[in-house]
């Protein structure tokens, strides 16, 4: 395993290297005393390819690397972060201006000007910038500096969101700017503003932070913190049990193992995050349509919560949850055999040998992958065979590494995990326009919906919430009637954490958790039990 090492003058400055694996209370104060350092080890079940917000690190906010103009309280509130407040609108929602908090230095010790958000702004929207989130940012017309402490954004249309897209993370152009941005050393190397600095990545075992001594917001009272990769839940599990680790994201099985231990606290937090199955249409089988419309009624989603997730969590019917006040009344579809069968049966597939119902001799059978290690999404791709055979459709479960199942995305089914918070747009657009159609994980199932663009976009062009509301309620009967994937169950977030410190909560979580969502989210705020 290569390890590599952070070069930053004032990390090496700062700090001395390493962190210990299980942390003794009583730690740093955060006012700059000569304390004893907390540290904490926290068990995530993946890493980021790059941590270069250029490429779409970060995006959402809550990266302990770098800070958004605008960041997010407990309550998802949007607050200011290196702004000095919320932006001024004007030109009925087309121009927004923000003002840079004085002071503000990256870790390197350079101050932070208006040129760096442009900057940042700039590359991401450069067709030549490999960011698969850049359509998230398609209303911006331009981003200018005004001073060194003024930026202001001109869009091309009104996007009643757009506020809360500027969680970005700003990079310095001082250092980024001489660099590839798709292939520079900052991808692993990042320089910000935000209150931990990278001193150490060893690929596919750990990321180790220590406390910013630039950051603006004072010093944390936990001074270093690793993430340790631990690809299988079980592994993870088991270290935390032994020790070796403060804290864990685990599934809600291995979470409950916990519940009788004093010396740790489990938390739960709400998500928007749901597992589906893509549908792909260029599938022979799954781009039938009477097949995806069987294969949703067939599906036991309450099952799954109780039996795979007990109980954490909801019934999925689309991308957004049911209590969401966007959700669409009435999309509900329970569990109902007989209806499949009636569907399969009056598209032509007929029951056929080994129960595998067939037509015009194709079998209905599909292999659906999931990602290896990953208990939650093996049980729900299980039951979804085992409720798909019911019905005469044989779904073909296979483990495999993200490197096997990227390449077959576009013909196979996928057991797939997205979901975002703030806004229906921020989830919607990305997993079913046609125009984001196999662009690195957007629109996996390749979902090509000429009523639902049309929705999709009228959703995102409009700042009344009448017309807003209207096209969300499109989207959403749309994929019952052409469904592109099987949507299953929204999840709950559990983490498992010694409980040493105080002020941790959980927000609204989006798909993304482990480095950005979780209890430490605000780890920067922690404080020691006394």
């Amino acid at each position: 395993m290569t390890t590599r090492r952070i070069r930053s003058a004032a990390a090496a400055a700062a700090f001395a290297a390493g962190v210990t694996a299980c942390s003794a209370p009583g730690g740093g104060t955060g006012d700059g005393a000569a304390e004893p350092a907390e540290s904490v080890v926290i068990g995530v079940a993946s890493e980021p390819d790059t941590l270069s917000p250029l490429l779409g690190y970060g995006k959402d906010g809550n990266s302990k690397i770098f800070d958004g103009l605008l960041a997010r309280d407990t309550d998802l509130k949007l607050k200011p972060a290196l702004a000095t407040a919320l932006p001024k609108i004007a030109d009925g929602g087309r121009t927004y201006t923000y003002t840079l908090r004085d002071g503000v230095k990256f870790s390197d010790g350079e101050p932070l000007t208006a040129e760096d958000v442009v900057y940042t702004y700039r590359t991401v929207l450069d067709a030549e910038t490999n960011n698969t989130a850049r359509s998230e940012l398609d209303a911006v017309d331009s981003v200018r500096a005004d001073g060194d402490d003024t930026v202001v954004f001109t869009l091309k249309y009104p996007y009643a969101p757009f506020a809360a897209r500027t969680v970005l993370p700003i990079v310095p152009e001082h250092v980024a700017g001489e660099q590839d941005p798709n292939t520079g050393a900052f991808n692993t190397e990042p320089v910000g503003t935000g209150p931990y600095v990278l001193t150490d990545w060893s690929k596919g075992e750990k990321l180790t932070f220590e406390a910013n001594p630039h950051y603006w917001g004072g010093k944390p009272a936990v001074t270093s913190f690793t993430m340790a990769v631990i690809a299988d839940d079980n592994v993870r599990a088991t270290r935390l049990r032994s020790g070796d680790l403060d804290g864990a994201v685990l599934p809600p099985n291995l979470a409950a193992t916990f519940e009788k231990d004093d010396g740790r606290r489990t938390y739960q937090a709400r998500s928007y995050d749901f597992r589906a199955v893509t549908l792909p249409t260029a599938g022979e089988v799954t781009g039938d349509r009477a097949i995806r419309r069987a294969l949703d009624a067939a599906v036991d989603r309450r099952a799954m919560v109780d039996k795979i997730l007990d109980g954490a969590g909801r019934p999925a019917y689309g991308p957004l949850p049911v209590d969401d006040p966007w959700y669409e009344r009435g999309i509900e579809r329970p569990h109902d055999l007989a209806k499949a069968e009636r569907i399969l049966d009056e598209a032509g597939w007929k029951p056929g040998s080994g129960g595998v119902r067939a037509k015009d001799g194709r079998r209905a059978s599909f292999t659906l992958y999931y990602p290896s290690g990953d208990k939650v999404r093996q049980d729900h791709a299980l039951a979804y065979a085992s409720d798909a055979k019911k019905a005469g459709i044989e779904v073909k479960v296979e483990g495999a590494t993200w490197e096997v199942i990227e390449p077959r995305m576009k013909s196979d089914a996928v057991m797939a995990g997205f979901g975002s918070v703030g806004d229906p747009d921020f989830g919607l657009y990305t997993l079913l326009h046609s125009s984001l159609a196999g662009d690195g994980f957007n629109n996996m199932a390749h979902y090509d919906n000429p009523a639902v663009d049309e929705a999709l976009d009228a959703g995102r062009r409009s700042q009344d919430a009448k017309v807003r509301g209207a096209a969300y309620e499109k989207v959403q009967k749309a994929l019952v009637e052409n469904p592109g994937y099987t949507f299953l169950t929204h999840i709950d977030h559990l983490y498992v954490l010694a409980d040493r410190w105080d002020a941790l909560t959980t927000q609204l979580e989006p798909h993304e958790h482990g480095f950005a969502s979780g209890p430490w989210w605000n780890i920067e705020d922690w404080q020691p039990k006394k």
